[in-house]
């Protein structure tokens, strides 16, 4: 390969972009060299990545930006000083949020009038007013809130939930901010649904678990208000409360198989109830499956709890607080 060309693959991550006889870096021949030679394949447009890494996510990323910046000619960015930025799902994979497995699809989003255009694996977008772009681990991303509001109609039904959870409960954001990014997006796909999502992260759910519960379980006809994610002081750690009445000092913990089916799990679980009941606190646990297959005759059981747990907090005269 000749040395130039295998000094700007080496400087763009396994890609070059070719603009023309005016770019003195490579020359012309050195790229159609490559071709023939298979050790160098067109991605898009004047953009050409190493063949033996040009199938990876992160290259096809970097070809797609590679290929944005081509889009304009006059300088102009869409915005902090870059052409073209990973937005939807291609920037939840870089904000850590989405596996690094190949999409199907890669975004990016360019200036309105860049003349970068959607094609094949790539999805470009021309949105009238431009995002905010940041810089996440050297590369150029909406910010998460956009990301994740942007990704929703583009995710199957059953992965939208977890990268928003994940992204508030990883501290990358918040419900208010997710809430402000829904509001300037009032046209996109499936917005009733997430801005559900996102009211319920507001009340303190932090899992599709507790979710479902705030949903069907813990709210309606006859259910008190409860606390969620309700902080206590510990042992000298502060920990949460996943659905607690302040009122009787009941928490109900929401128990999803994934976190809580191991024996280590489960001795830490216990370890930590013990703790709580010496504060007086009644811990009751609800698995996945009985939330989610019996609602009606938890939601009784809960009240019936709740009841009995009143009458005998007065009888005793329980007066400690967390």
């Amino acid at each position: 390969m000749e040395q130039a060309l295998a000094t700007a693959l080496a400087t763009g991550g396994g890609v070059v972009r070719w603009t023309g006889a005016r770019d003195a870096t490579v020359p012309r021949w050195a790229i159609d060299n490559g071709l023939r030679s298979k050790t160098l394949v067109r991605l898009l447009p004047s953009v050409y990545a190493d063949a033996s890494c040009a199938n990876e996510p992160a290259v096809r990323r970097r070809a797609a930006l590679a290929y944005g910046a081509a889009g304009l000619s006059d300088g102009t960015s869409v915005g902090e000083g870059v052409s073209a930025v990973l937005s939807h799902t291609s920037a939840l994979v870089v904000w850590g949020l989405l596996g690094d497995e190949p999409l199907e699809q890669e975004h990016i989003t360019v200036a309105r009038h860049s003349t970068a255009r959607s094609r094949g694996w790539l999805v470009v977008h021309h949105p009238t007013d431009p995002p905010t772009a940041v810089m996440r681990n050297t590369t150029p991303v909406t910010l998460v809130e956009r990301s994740l509001v942007d990704a929703w109609p583009w995710l199957p039904a059953l992965d939208r939930q977890a990268p928003i959870i994940n992204a508030v409960n990883d501290r990358l954001t918040t419900p208010q901010r997710l809430g402000d990014a829904l509001a300037a997006a009032p046209k996109i796909p499936g917005r009733a649904e997430l801005r559900g999502l996102v009211a319920r992260l507001a009340v303190g759910c932090r899992s599709p678990l507790e979710i479902w519960g705030d949903d069907k379980v813990f709210t309606g006809p006859g259910m008190p208000p409860f606390a969620r994610q309700f902080p206590v002081r510990l042992d000298g750690r502060t920990v949460y409360l996943d659905v607690f009445h302040e009122g009787t000092r009941v928490n109900f913990e929401l128990d999803g198989a994934g976190t809580h089916g191991s024996p280590r799990q489960r001795e830490v679980d216990l370890r930590r109830d013990a703790a709580l009941a010496a504060r007086g606190i009644l811990v009751v646990r609800l698995s996945h499956a009985r939330l989610t297959t019996e609602p009606q005759r938890v939601r009784r059981e809960i009240l019936a709890i709740l009841r009995n747990r009143s009458d005998s907090t007065r009888s005793v005269g329980l007066v400690a607080s967390p």
